[in-house]
């Protein structure tokens, strides 16, 4: 396990207790992969039965984890104390789509990356689909001296700031560190040459530090001040690239994409987030209806996180006291709390967040999927309207099921994951089928064979074309024992950040269980409400990473 701050070390005297114990418990359920019983946290944090339960319940009470019986779990929501910090720094949204295009032209993994301490910590992944792929997510921590964007970044460092590493020696990059430090005694003068020549050349390169088989080419990315503030890395196995092959054939388009990269940070806007009002008076009500139950500090001391985010890099404690509508000694503390826990930075009169707030279950939930976000949210319809529910994404001219809940009934739609079916035919699939553009729907059912499932199946392209409009318009699909005898389905998109459906769920019944207006008055309200809780995981969780729809 990583080494983290103990919540007892030598903490500040004005120091959020309960603040504290949170993010301990924040932490080691990170560190668990997203995911800790009770028990295990109470052995892993120190904390009594009785606190973990009460922080557990405040977390849950602000969507950040859920309780699944015993097992705490993290929640995509909790990601939007990440994306405070991603939004501070204006790396990911401005550079992330050039680091895509590069990893496009090379086939190679891509990454971004900032200096955290003695280590590097990502902001930016994509990844090839290969057998052999990168585990390492946003938010994971690799030690500076085993990595080329180490060596990128140290190539700047200060006599002064050489010394303090030479003086913390051994003692390895702090929180949730995905490698140990190498042995530095013996590493630390071949890290020191490295940092030379990335000075002298421009770039680094990592040949199996990290891990046997992985190579890995840096390159600094410069603000317009002339300051590196993130490195690019591209990733290959020995397999494909030898370290001389990634000079030749990687190096000048890696440089193409880095002037692009600095041009883009020279023009582009700060635009100023709007801050969410009320997050005060939302703990203080929580507190009123949960009482002991809900650990108004901790709620409190998270929020302050919040009031961080693009054109708000730098605040003060009026302006994170105004943001999060807290009493500026109730933000103070907080603030001094998160300091002393390495989430916060102070200058002379001004707090900015530091990489470390990726901590707080970046990396595990970095790696979530559509199927991920939509279970507990399916579960949760099952439960209100006593049916199955599903969620499938188009794969050609078919839809193929990536998560299902079923219902307990003796008689229920038994259908398995993975699952296809033709879109034509199935509720899900006209939802799906209605969201493309108009040409490359008629395209797709171009090269689509008709055929009557049932004596109800629609077949008649005219037909078929008008009842897609109609789901278009309706923003529903309704289904009656096309796909099969005695089946009726229900379904409604679910939309990412731009608005495009990425998948669809839909509530099945055999058709003796609901009239065509008790589905619309029963059914609808509530597929409606879980389609728009899981859109609105899925606005968090994607603002800053690509998430996978199986």
């Amino acid at each position: 396990m990583a080494v983290t701050t103990p919540i007892s070390d030598a903490a500040p005297r004005e120091a959020v207790g309960p603040l504290m114990r949170g993010i301990a418990v924040l932490d080691d359920i990170s560190e668990a992969d997203g995911r800790a019983t009770v028990s295990e946290l109470v052995r892993s944090t120190g904390l009594a039965r009785s606190t973990v339960d009460r922080i557990a319940a405040t977390l849950a009470r602000m969507g950040y984890l859920r309780l699944d019986g015993h097992t705490a779990v993290l929640a995509p929501r909790l990601m939007e104390l990440g994306n405070a910090y991603l939004a501070a720094i204006r790396l990911p949204g401005p550079l992330g789509p050039l680091a895509e295009q590069l990893a496009d032209s090379l086939d190679e993994s891509v990454s971004l990356a900032v200096p955290d301490g003695d280590g590097i910590r990502f902001v930016h992944r994509t990844r090839r689909r290969r057998a052999m792929s990168l585990t390492f997510g946003i938010g994971d921590l690799l030690p500076a001296e085993r990595t080329a964007q180490g060596a990128v970044f140290a190539a700047s460092w200060s006599e002064k700031e050489w010394s303090h590493r030479r003086a913390r020696r051994g003692a390895g990059p702090q929180g949730h560190a995905v490698l140990p430090a190498a042995d530095t005694a013996e590493e630390e003068p071949g890290f020191e040459q490295r940092a030379a020549q990335a000075r002298t050349q421009g770039w680094a390169l990592d040949d199996q530090l990290v891990e046997p088989g992985l190579i890995t080419l840096a390159l600094p990315v410069r603000s317009p001040d002339g300051r590196v503030v993130c490195a690019v890395g591209v990733v290959s196995h020995t397999s494909r690239h030898t370290a001389a092959s990634m000079r030749e054939s990687l190096l000048p388009r890696a440089r193409d994409a880095v002037a692009a990269m600095e041009e883009r940070l020279r023009t582009s806007r700060v635009a100023t987030e709007p801050r969410a009002g009320g997050l005060a008076a939302w703990t203080g009500a929580s507190k009123q209806e949960l009482g002991a139950e809900f650990v108004e500090s901790l709620a409190r001391g998270l929020t302050v996180l919040t009031a961080f985010g693009e054109g708000r890099a730098e605040l003060t404690l009026a302006a994170v006291a105004q943001a999060t509508g807290l009493a500026r000694a109730t933000a103070r503390r907080a603030l001094i709390t998160l300091e002393h826990l390495g989430h916060v930075e102070a200058g002379e009169r001004t707090f900015r967040l530091t990489p470390k707030v990726l901590t707080l279950g970046y990396p595990p939930l970095s790696r979530i999927t559509l199927p991920d976000i939509a279970s507990p949210h399916l579960a949760a319809l099952v439960r209100e309207v006593h049916d199955s529910a599903s969620l499938a994404v188009l794969d050609g001219d078919a839809i193929q099921y990536t998560a299902r809940v079923a219902t307990g009934r003796i008689m229920s739609v038994n259908i398995g994951i993975g699952t296809r079916f033709p879109a034509y035919a199935a509720s899900m699939g006209r939802v799906l089928l209605a969201d493309l553009p108009a040409r490359d729907r008629a395209a797709l059912l171009a090269r689509t064979e008709l055929r009557a499932l049932t004596t109800r199946t629609v077949t008649d392209r005219e037909r078929l074309d008008a009842v897609l409009a109609q789901v278009a318009q309706d923003g529903y699909a309704l289904v009656h024992e096309e796909l099969e005898e005695g089946l009726r389905s229900l379904a409604v998109p679910v939309r990412d950040l731009g608005g495009r459906a990425v998948g669809a769920v839909n509530v099945a019944m055999h058709s003796s269980r609901r009239t065509v207006d008790q589905c619309m008055a029963e059914v609808l309200p509530a597929l409606r409400s879980a389609a728009a809780r899981i859109e609105a995981d899925l606005r968090i969780a994607g603002r800053f990473t690509r998430i996978p729809s199986s």
